[in-house]
């Protein structure tokens, strides 16, 4: 293809109509690559992004949207975005949507329902074509009302609620299941799960293959070394601590969330306890503080990329269908990682 370099013609800016001439094809042609039309041909649409190019045309954005009332943004709303481990899930999802010509704003919610219902009305004014929502307020009676109000495709990231949305789960009470069962065939029967708040899907079901382990063996597991109610690490750090400095304390601790390991180390540190003689420690979600600390951490992980290709994917046939969808539910698998943070309790080694 031959790239005509425009000269000096008394104009300011770039046209469609330049784009057109630089690659050869029709302005309507421009038009659709832009908006990320289906119909254009895999070749064409390459010529007109390499006409763009070279040109360095920069389309209108606010007046794209105001044609065809559709910015090609995409909302994020996580709790923190400074999550390591979330760094998959936001690439995946970003390298999946800029293929298609959309861009990605991430933006932090502080776990709040206000600060999640602020970013949200944002989003909708701003004319977002899209929203993923992750797992850190209730959805209750009023808060669904709003997300409907709202007009635009949500995809719920380890959400299950509400039941009309979207949403990509992580099975999180499949890798509990397999890391509490691990444990108790070690010979551990004081196993204490610290996770967020009960109402939330990812604690709920921590819970739910926590219970399940015990049941499958006919094992009755103590209800005071379940503690939900946050997924930070200055929770993670409170409750280890004072569990640890009980007369009959767990020998097994299992942090519930993403952010939450640090909290739990600096607990078993600060009571002079070694990892896994005195204590086994198991972790949420792969991370490299897991894989750098002496010893290693097991963890029960999952792919954190998949779920952003899954979601971003889920998304755009949202936008793109011209008739109304099922509500569709992927659950992405958990395994559990053995590493040398676990052993069999102090009295039956």
């Amino acid at each position: 293809m031959v790239i005509y370099r425009l000269m000096a013609t008394g104009r300011s800016k770039l046209t469609i109509r330049d784009v057109a001439i630089a690659a050869g094809v029709s302005t309507g042609t421009v038009s659709r690559v832009l908006n990320s039309n289906a119909t254009v041909r895999p070749d064409v649409r390459r010529k007109v992004q390499r006409a763009i190019d070279e040109l360095g045309f920069a389309p209108n954005a606010v007046a794209r949207s105001m044609r065809s009332r559709s910015t090609h943004t995409i909302g994020c709303i996580l709790r923190e975005i400074n999550i390591p481990q979330l760094a998959g899930f936001v690439k995946a999802a970003h390298d999946a949507l800029d293929d298609e010509g959309f861009s990605l704003v991430i933006s932090n919610s502080e776990g709040r329902e206000a600060r999640e219902r602020e970013l949200l009305s944002g989003l909708s004014s701003r004319q977002a074509d899209g929203v993923m929502m992750g797992p850190y307020t209730p959805i209750e009676a009023d808060f669904e009302i709003f997300l409907r109000g709202l007009k635009i495709p949500i995809v719920l990231i380890d959400r299950d609620a509400p039941e009309w949305a979207d949403a990509v789960m992580a099975d999180h009470a499949g890798g509990m299941r397999v890391a509490v069962g691990h444990l108790l065939d070690l010979g551990h029967r004081r196993i204490a799960l610290i996770t967020g708040e009960h109402g939330l899907y990812p604690a709920s079901e921590r819970i739910r293959g926590y219970r399940e382990a015990f049941a499958a063996r006919g094992i009755e597991f103590d209800p005071s070394l379940v503690h939900s109610g946050s997924f930070l690490p200055g929770a993670g750090f409170r409750i280890t601590s004072a569990t640890l400095g009980q007369r009959n304390p767990p020998t097994a601790i299992i942090a519930g969330g993403l952010d939450m390991l640090s909290g739990v180390l600096r607990a078993v540190r600060g009571r002079e306890l070694r990892i896994p003689e005195d204590v086994s420690v198991i972790a949420s979600g792969y991370s490299e503080l897991s894989e750098l600390v002496t010893p290693p951490v097991a963890v029960i992980g999952w792919d954190q990329g998949e779920i952003g290709r899954i979601a971003a994917g889920m998304l755009l046939d949202r936008i793109r269908s011209n008739t109304p969808l099922e509500p569709r539910r992927v659950l992405v698998p958990s395994q559990f990682v053995v590493r040398a943070s676990v052993a069999p309790p102090k009295r039956l080694s």
